[in-house]
């Protein structure tokens, strides 16, 4: 977590920056998810539905935001996690996933939750609840 800094409002986790996405990525996500829509893994699904290419599950990058979290406390101080899916994220794209403390109550905080593109796209929003005792 914060190695003993009180956790307050307005504190940032530490970003987790991730590779670009490759077509490797989505093909294994898909058989690991069980999520074979073509749309994910085959370029001509993707163009025949007005796409350039094929674009990346948007439950990877919800893992993604995850593994931000997990990365900052314990998976079973974890009390909620939710997202909305804001934007597609293009094969090559990389993800960036970053939080922010909006409230402290007792031994909760909430975050605020974001992965955004190098381009500033913002592709899933959310917010988790987490245990701070």
């Amino acid at each position: 977590m914060t190695d003993k800094q009180p956790i307050r409002v307005g504190m940032e986790l530490p970003a987790l920056v991730l590779p670009p996405i490759t077509r490797t990525t989505l093909a294994l996500f898909a058989g690991s998810a069980g999520d074979h829509n073509p749309i994910h893994v085959d370029i001509d699904v993707a163009k025949s539905a007005g796409l350039d290419d094929v674009f990346a599950h948007g439950m990877l990058s919800m893992g993604y935001l995850g593994r931000l979290l997990t990365n900052w406390v314990p998976q079973q101080q974890i009390r909620s996690f939710r997202v909305r899916f804001a934007a597609i994220t293009p094969v090559h794209a990389t993800p960036t996933c970053t939080g922010r403390v909006v409230s402290v109550d007792g031994d909760e905080a909430t975050l605020e939750l974001t992965v955004a593109l190098d381009d500033g796209t913002v592709t899933l929003t959310g917010d988790a609840v987490v245990d701070i005792a």
